[in-house]
């Protein structure tokens, strides 16, 4: 992701990469980000310093996946008045309290995916489960590459949140993360989601709404990480300029 942001920030016409930030220690450390990124050299070199980098204009993209370092970086947003748009996932939910509470001190997009047909079957999802009755059951199932850590995944979990709230429920009493054994039948308002885990998946996602005689499947698959990428760098350009708040992916997209 960090090698995909360069490469496609560097080409995005109302943009301008002006640092590169990885964990103290590691091997790349002062090289070119561009060359990193498989494109030329485009004169910025990869850090261990975000602060050094960092000015008030300025937007941070955090992809980082370690909600601690995430974190920090809200932190250094906040402290410089730099924008701020975070894509890692995984957070608890007291670190889930701490970055809601850090991003509205500056100007933040957080979504759990930038994906733009994400986004777009989010809101589809949100209008199917207030126009489909509590005859039709909803599950969610999420696919991912070998490597993800997190699970379900952090789109799936909004997925769920989204479906909820639109029929007036509480995800997290109604929302049911693993089936096993002799479970019974499936309670009425229960919102399952099953996480799966193969290859090179970059992320496949599908909200099923059964009824009787009849099921609707909205499902979106992404192709490459590219997708995410190009939403999150139009989160940034969205995002620089607007007042102190924190936004979301629909904010962007004007839904």
């Amino acid at each position: 992701m960090g090698r995909l942001l360069v490469a496609l920030g560097h080409e995005h016409p109302a943009l301008r990469v002006v640092g590169a930030v990885e964990a103290p220690g590691h091997p790349a450390l002062r090289r070119d980000a561009g060359e990193l990124a498989g494109i030329s050299a485009i004169g910025v070199a990869l850090g261990d310093d975000l602060e050094r980098c960092c000015l008030a204009p300025h937007v941070i993209l955090d992809f980082t996946g370690v909600p601690a370092a995430t974190l920090r970086h809200a932190d250094v947003a906040v402290r410089l008045g730099a924008g701020l748009v975070v894509g890692t996932t995984g957070f608890t939910a007291e670190q889930d309290r701490e970055l809601r509470a850090l991003a509205p001190r500056t100007r933040a997009v957080v979504a759990a995916n930038y994906s733009v047909g994400v986004t777009v079957l989010t809101a589809l999802v949100a209008s199917a489960a207030r126009l489909l009755d509590a005859s039709f059951d909803a599950e969610i199932v999420e696919l991912h590459h070998h490597g993800k850590k997190d699970a379900p995944s952090g789109t799936a979990l909004a997925l769920g949140r989204a479906l909820a709230e639109a029929r007036g429920q509480d995800f997290r009493a109604d929302a049911v993360l693993a089936r096993e054994g002799m479970v019974g039948a499936r309670r009425s308002g229960e919102i399952g989601l099953v996480a799966l885990r193969a290859g090179d998946a970059v992320g496949d996602h599908t909200v099923l709404f059964g009824g009787l005689g009849e099921r609707l499947e909205l499902t979106h698959r992404a192709q490459s990480r590219e997708c995410l990428v190009r939403g999150a760098l139009r989160a940034a350009a969205w995002v620089a300029g607007r007042p102190p708040g924190l936004y979301t992916m629909r904010d962007v997209l004007g839904l």
